[in-house]
């Protein structure tokens, strides 16, 4: 069964969690086919920007609870073999040379949440809310979710929502700074493919460093960080995003980025830095 539609807004690629019957529970078959929309929508010269969403105003439910009964018998490996295919994916998502936008309706909830964090910029209504519900099954968080939240919050905040597991309205997740837009109920879809238009033209080979700069940076040292950004702007100087960005700056005017759009991963840009 589908469980992710894809389609095209100009040069945005939108990715649609669909299985309104779980509330847009997700399971391996989610993260297989997202694994593989992210790869066309990279593949495609056409796409500079990503858009993650859920259909029927919840974002998603996180991890569907009847399928992980099932798995309290299984041997330990292949409940491990599981839960990677949910880290596959967020090490995708994290790779991506392309922006990725997370539209928040309802829910954002356990697997739901980790996967609106592992995004690199949150849309989300007022009405939203955000849920590390892992504790409320007796359960411990998985899809990187404690990590993602300690980049953004201290220490006693993570501890509080793992351990709690309450409802955080997308007001407070707004005000504490990990949702980037704060939009009217049936609003987080259009105001993040605006956002992901702008960010699609911009320098494509300059937004794959920034990615990768500032998702490493609380893995290094300042002076590990310091070499990387050296690094990093030796290549975009010589790069021909750069000739057309300082010519339109200095001439005011629009620039206009050089096309066909890189298609490698973050991960193979971070190797370029070093």
């Amino acid at each position: 069964m589908t469980v992710l539609t894809t389609r095209t807004i100009g040069s945005v690629r939108v990715l649609e969690i669909n299985n309104p019957t779980t509330r847009n529970a997700v399971g391996p078959d989610f993260f297989e086919e997202a694994e593989t929309a992210l790869g066309a929508a990279e593949a495609d010269p056409g796409i500079g920007a990503i858009v993650l969403t859920g259909a029927s105003g919840t974002f998603s439910s996180g991890g569907n609870l009847r399928a992980l009964a099932g798995n309290r018998d299984k041997p330990a490996a292949e409940r491990r073999e599981r839960i990677e295919l949910l880290h596959g994916l967020i090490r995708r998502i994290d790779a991506s040379p392309l922006p990725i936008v997370a539209a928040v309706e309802g829910a954002a909830a356990g697997a739901g949440m980790s996967l609106a964090l592992a995004c690199d910029l949150i849309v989300a209504a007022r009405t939203a809310f955000f849920s590390a519900s892992y504790i409320r099954a007796g359960l411990s968080p998985d899809g990187g979710l404690t990590a993602l939240l300690t980049e953004s919050l201290p220490r006693q905040a993570v501890t509080e929502l793992c351990l709690l597991g309450e409802r955080v309205p997308a007001e407070r997740m707004h005000e504490l700074g990990v949702v980037n837009r704060l939009v009217d109920t049936d609003g987080a879809e259009q105001v993040a493919v605006e956002l992901a238009t702008r960010l699609a033209g911009g320098p494509a080979r300059a937004t794959a460093r920034i990615k990768t700069l500032v998702r490493t940076s609380t893995r290094h040292t300042l002076h590990e960080q310091l070499d990387l950004e050296a690094a990093a702007m030796v290549l975009s100087q010589g790069d021909d995003e750069a000739a057309e960005g300082i010519a339109a700056v200095l001439e005011r005017r629009p620039a206009e980025f050089p096309r066909p759009r890189r298609t490698q991963s973050a991960a193979l840009t971070e190797s370029e830095v070093r």
